[in-house]
Order: structure tokens, then C-alpha cells, then sequence
């Protein structure tokens, strides 16, 4: 039998879902079977899957010395000596201004450096996470934006923290992120996208799609920041969090982002590569502002947080102006 003391840092998450991160290695059966034949107690009584965790609750889990070891086992660090470019970091938070081209968070067959990789070998360089322990919490982002997209990406630190940022981008009510985007062609100086969004999960491809067909609800808002020649900077908000939503919606409006290799117009793609080398697509998450949240995280009302371009896109940009200048 394993026991141990809830803390702090692990209370406000269903037992099941701690137990499911505690035992990292089991099988989804094994765990299933505890609780089908309750094997799990807390304060010395049975308790079902839904049960949430307080600080102090004493922790009984029925198993061999043999499972211990192999289901309790920390999921290996890919550590970097990379690190984050960090915009803002507390306790509980950590902003970083991601680069293009570096996935956040990477699945099992992914063998590439990540931000969280980064961000996790910063935290366990300062003490502040130690990998070769399992305690059924591993800080983690509370959101992800494209591989080939930049900025903001938020992580907690800690499970409340975690999870109220999670729920903070599910509801989207007291945030909201905004968007550099540079799109082909010369846009309305404002508008909205309302076009539902369905995503093809074996192609990797996401389509607008009616509701009754399987799409999903989204929504988009966008305003001219400048015209480009023959191309506009727009600043972009969703009010929506779908998969490729901003590059899929301004391609159905005949503006697609420039750099897209999925949804773009290709041969302004290899314009772009040819003359600055350029090859993502021109996506920046430059800021994200909190409204009025209670919680944990209340410090953070009424705050923003901003993410400066990288050189390249701001020497892009530069390069535009100048040419535009000089036709007119």
C-alpha cells in the first residue's frame, strides 16, 4: 500500500486525475480497476473518481511495491540549456515570448526540443521543479499556439494556478489575446469573421464548416494597423479558441496570412522566401490582457502583457513601409 499526504501543491484536482498523473506509467485500465474494486481511500474511506483533493487529505492507494515502481516513474526531461524568453514570471505564472518555428508542448513520439522542455529545465534550475520526482503535478502551459506562430504562451507554476488560467482561455470571458497578423492584399479597414470551423484530425487540416455538419462555433474580429503595398498588418482577436481559426478565417475573407504553408497563397510564400527567407507564417500573439478575475490569480486584474516581434518580422515590416513609400 502506498499513503501519502496531500499537499498543497497537489489539492484541488479530482483523485482521479491524480492519480492517473501519479501513476504516469499505468495502463488507463489499472487505474480504472482501483476504483472499480476501491482500492483508493481518502481519511480512511472509500472514494469515488470525482472525489477533489484537499491539503492534508491522507491518501491510501492500494498497490504492490512492484507497481510503485513501475507505474510511479517521472516522465524523463528533455533538458536545454536554452532559455525562456520571459516577459513576465511570479510564483504562480510564467509568460514567455515563444519563437516561431518551437513547438509547445510536444506528444509522446516527439523527440524535439519544446518550450515546455525549456521551460521546465528553467524551473528545475532554480529549484523550483525537481524531475526525478513524480508528484502528480509537472507545471505545464495553459494554452498553445502554433508551432509556427509567435508570443505569448502563460504557464502555471502550480495546480490552482494551472487551473484557473485553464479555465480562464475555456470561457475567454476576462481575457483576451490579440494578433499581429501581415495578410496578402488590402483589407477592410475592420471587420468580423463569423464562420463555424471543423478540423479533419488525420489530415491536420481545419475547413469552414456549418454547425450541422460538425463545425464549431468561431469568431473572429480584426482592424487595419497599416497598409503594406500590397499588404496589410491587421491587429487580430479571437473570441473563439479553434484550431488554425485566425489563418483559416482571414484565407476564407481572400486574405490569407503570408508565410502560410497550409491555408496561404504560394506563390506570395516563395516571394517571401526568396527575399527575406522568410518560411512561417507571419502570426505574432503580442498581447494578452486580463479583465476582473477573483482567485489566486485576482493580482492579475486589469493587467496586460506584451511580446515585442522578433528582428525578422520587424525588418519585414520595415522593408514593406520603405517600398511602399517609394511607389507613392
Amino acid at each position: 500500500m502506498k499513503s501519502l499526504i496531500i499537499t498543497k501543491e497537489q489539492e484541488n484536482q479530482t483523485i482521479y486525475k491524480f492519480i492517473r498523473k501519479y501513476f504516469s506509467n499505468a495502463p488507463l485500465s489499472f487505474i480504472e480497476k482501483l476504483f472499480r474494486i476501491k482500492d483508493v481511500k481518502v481519511n480512511k474511506k472509500r472514494v469515488n473518481k470525482d472525489y477533489v483533493i484537499k491539503e492534508n487529505d491522507l491518501l491510501e492507494i492500494y498497490v504492490t511495491d512492484n507497481q510503485l515502481l513501475d507505474f510511479n516513474k517521472p516522465k524523463p526531461l528533455n533538458e536545454t540549456k536554452q532559455k525562456p524568453n520571459i516577459i513576465y514570471e511570479d510564483e504562480n505564472i510564467l509568460i514567455c515570448n515563444k519563437p516561431s518555428g518551437l513547438l509547445v508542448h510536444g506528444d509522446n513520439l516527439e523527440k524535439r526540443i519544446t518550450l515546455t522542455n525549456i521551460v521546465l529545465s528553467y524551473l528545475s534550475s532554480k529549484g523550483e521543479y525537481n524531475p526525478s520526482i513524480n508528484n502528480g503535478f509537472t507545471p505545464g502551459p495553459a494554452h498553445r499556439i502554433d508551432r509556427n506562430t509567435s508570443g505569448l504562451v502563460i504557464f502555471g507554476k502550480n495546480i490552482k494556478a494551472l487551473q484557473e488560467l485553464e479555465d480562464l482561455f475555456k470561457n475567454r470571458d476576462s481575457m483576451h489575446k490579440s494578433y499581429y497578423a501581415l495578410v496578402c492584399g488590402k483589407i477592410n479597414k475592420k471587420g468580423t469573421i463569423d464562420k463555424p470551423l471543423y478540423k479533419d484530425e488525420e489530415k491536420g487540416i481545419v475547413s469552414i464548416r456549418s454547425i450541422d455538419k460538425g463545425g464549431k462555433s468561431a469568431l473572429t474580429t480584426y482592424e487595419l494597423v497599416e497598409y503594406l503595398g500590397n499588404y496589410s498588418l491587421v491587429n487580430v482577436n479571437i473570441l473563439t479558441g479553434r484550431t488554425h481559426q485566425i489563418r483559416v478565417h482571414m484565407a476564407s475573407i481572400n486574405h490569407p496570412l503570408v508565410g502560410d504553408s497550409k491555408y496561404g497563397n504560394f506563390q506570395v510564400n516563395r516571394e517571401f522566401n526568396k527575399l527575406y527567407q522568410y518560411q512561417n507564417q507571419f502570426l505574432h500573439a503580442y498581447k494578452m490582457k486580463f479583465d476582473n478575475i477573483v482567485g489566486t490569480l485576482s493580482y492579475l486584474s486589469n493587467r496586460e502583457f506584451i511580446a515585442p516581434m522578433n528582428e525578422k518580422e520587424k525588418k519585414i515590416i520595415a522593408s514593406l513601409r520603405k517600398s511602399s513609400y517609394e511607389k507613392h
